[in-house]
């Protein structure tokens, strides 16, 4: 004779606690994948490395991002920042928030003309600008109060003292011969 199911039969207290947590943990595990992998398809160049070009040259090779744009993790005076490269902005360009978290000593501006209209700015010097490796020093930068985010547009300042070679959504940039 089969008895009927009771309450003893059904999975205890701690079985069904463990069962929650592991629902928890394979939510967050999923997350934390998906944010990787907007984060790589935003800035496919989050770990350069210098790389020896023609006649032993040093190069970095950056590959466009899902937008078209060349997205890059580099650094400011030993910082880490994210550089999206910009051959129509003359120097480093970058937030006022990230600005200040830098601790970059800020002097007036005066006016620019920017894609949201003019702008009031300040300027600073930073120290060491690099990205993969390739470095340049004491360069003038930028500082717009409403510039959304914390990406930093890498100018022409920086950009001119390397030669560019762009090919089939790659841009490498190297040491001039």
């Amino acid at each position: 004779m089969q008895r009927l199911p009771t309450k003893d039969d059904g999975p205890s207290r701690l079985g069904k606690a463990m069962l929650f947590a592991a629902w928890i943990v394979g939510v967050v595990l999923l997350a934390t994948l998906f944010q990787n992998y907007l984060s790589h398809k935003r800035n496919p160049n989050q770990d350069l490395a210098l790389q020896a070009g023609p006649g032993g040259a040093p190069q970095v090779v950056l590959q466009q991002n899902r937008s078209g744009h060349y997205v890059a993790t580099g650094s400011i005076n030993g910082e880490e920042v994210v550089f999206m490269l910009d051959t129509g902005a003359t120097t480093v360009s970058l937030p006022l928030e990230l600005a200040r978290q830098l601790g970059l000593r800020l002097q007036p501006g005066g006016m620019s003309k920017t894609a949201n209209g003019l702008v009031r700015t300040w300027t600073t010097r930073l120290d060491r600008v690099s990205l993969g490796g390739l470095s340049a020093r004491n360069l003038r930068a930028t500082v717009l109060p409403n510039f959304p985010g914390d990406q930093v547009l890498l100018g022409m300042d920086f950009l001119r003292r390397f030669e560019l070679i762009q090919r089939g959504g790659e841009l490498t940039i190297r040491l001039p011969r």
